[in-house]
């Protein structure tokens, strides 16, 4: 899929790209329409990691393969999009040269509706992510569906290996597979889109790795995500060591929620990515409010 960028007032605009609803048919959840439409959503949602793919164009054109190293996306999603509305990256450039920086990153519509708000690096620069200055709180109401997840418990560890079969699949409904997801890369193996550098990353649908809700009805959704490669990238038919724990549990006027840590290292013991992870869950959606 041929790229056009534009470079406007310190940003770099990329193409925009029809994102598919690949979760519409799970059936109760925030992406099956009728789920979506009983608790008050137009339609089925995309998944908000869905979206991470349409960054990476942009970022190759800015940071190059660098960014699969040591790059990291920190979004807070901040609208929901139904199956193939249209969206675009938008990243700062940054001074030409720069290993080490942080700069500010969205995603937007044609009507310059924002579905996600956040930042993107490359290297270790010296100030926190959006993800990470975000700061923790609740309204001061007791968490229900959520009641027996508690900040602090630990995940895992899970051995974790994404094969080439299962990156296959998901490029069906990638919106840029470029070449190296598709069997080889300048690492050897072939590398993940973003969408499934989460899926190596997430705990919260691993067997065993959290208690179960209070009302395993509820409908719940990805509020945010963060991932950064540590010492990346990470790579198709390799194992990996997953674990993590939960880092805050909170309540807001139309959502329980709860954040989380992940970590991943190779065989050997070093750290190869890490994620930050906020999901939520619709009160509108339970029977406990």
């Amino acid at each position: 899929m041929s790229d056009r960028f534009e470079i406007k007032g310190g940003y770099m605009y990329g193409s925009f790209r029809a994102v598919v609803n690949a979760a519409a048919g799970i059936s109760g959840s925030i992406h099956d329409d009728q789920t979506a439409k009983k608790i008050g959503i137009r339609g089925g949602a995309v998944t908000g990691t869905n979206h991470l793919d349409v960054f990476i164009p942009v970022l190759l054109e800015i940071f190059g393969q660098h960014w699969f190293e040591t790059g990291s996306m920190s979004i807070f999603y901040t609208y929901m999009t139904t199956d193939r509305e249209e969206v675009r990256a938008v990243v700062g450039v940054p001074p030409e040269g720069t290993r080490h920086v942080q700069v500010e990153a969205w995603l937007e519509m044609r009507d310059g509706k924002k579905v996600g708000q956040g930042t993107v690096s490359i290297g270790t620069p010296n100030q926190p992510s959006y993800i990470q200055a975000i700061e923790m709180k609740t309204n001061g109401e007791e968490p229900r569906v959520l009641s027996h997840i508690k900040a602090g418990h630990k995940m895992g560890p899970y051995d974790v290996r994404i094969t080439q079969e299962h990156v296959d699949k998901r490029l069906l409904v990638t919106t840029d597979p470029i070449d190296w997801y598709k069997g080889s890369s300048p690492w050897g193996n072939s590398v993940m889109p973003p969408h499934t550098m989460h899926d190596a990353l997430q705990l919260n649908h691993r067997e065993g790795a959290l208690p179960n809700r209070a009302d395993n009805t509820s409908v719940g959704f990805y509020g945010a995500t963060e991932i950064r490669n540590i010492n990346g990238p990470i790579l198709v038919d390799a194992t990996y060591k997953l674990y993590g724990n939960v880092v805050f549990v909170g309540v807001t006027a139309k959502t329980e929620f709860f954040w989380y840590d992940s970590f991943l290292d190779d065989a050997g013991g070093k750290r190869i990515a890490e994620m930050r992870k906020m999901v939520r869950i619709m009160k509108s959606s339970s029977a406990l409010w």
